[in-house]
């Protein structure tokens, strides 16, 4: 089974509109897992450009398991993140998620296809692309 992390901008995206990004809810075999941290960055901006959206994404998120966010622990060293994304890579390895799936090309962009203890970073687009090659 994946255990398949999602970053704040997935669960923001998912919530914002109707996107083939809410396939990951129906795949069998892939436990969603998050973090206060992700979710609580995902509704203030929902809620910022788009209230009325915060209840559809309330019911989405009662399918993803959300852990605290953890504390902060040095990265490997091939790792060069801002501090504000650090929780999101730290998060992904602490409940041992097998991907980190994140739109965020400009600060995950060079971790793109690579495995960081163990989690291996994707955008969601080539972790369902991968997902649909293995189920055809």
């Amino acid at each position: 089974m994946d255990r398949v992390f999602l970053d704040a901008n997935v669960i923001f995206s998912v919530g914002y509109k109707q996107t083939s990004l809410r396939r990951l809810w129906d795949l069998p075999d892939v436990m969603l897992l998050s973090s206060n941290y992700a979710v609580r960055e995902a509704e203030v901006n929902l809620e910022r450009l788009l209230p009325g959206a915060m209840a559809e994404l309330g019911a989405l998120l009662e399918r993803v398991k959300i852990h605290p966010t953890p504390r902060l622990s040095p990265l490997p060293t091939m790792v060069n993140l801002f501090e504000k994304d650090m929780p999101i890579l730290q998060g992904a390895i602490t409940v041992r998620a097998t991907h980190l799936l994140t739109g965020d090309v400009k600060h995950f962009g060079h971790l793109f296809g690579t495995s960081c203890a163990g989690v291996l970073v994707l955008t969601p687009s080539e972790y369902l692309r991968t997902k649909v090659s293995l189920t055809d």
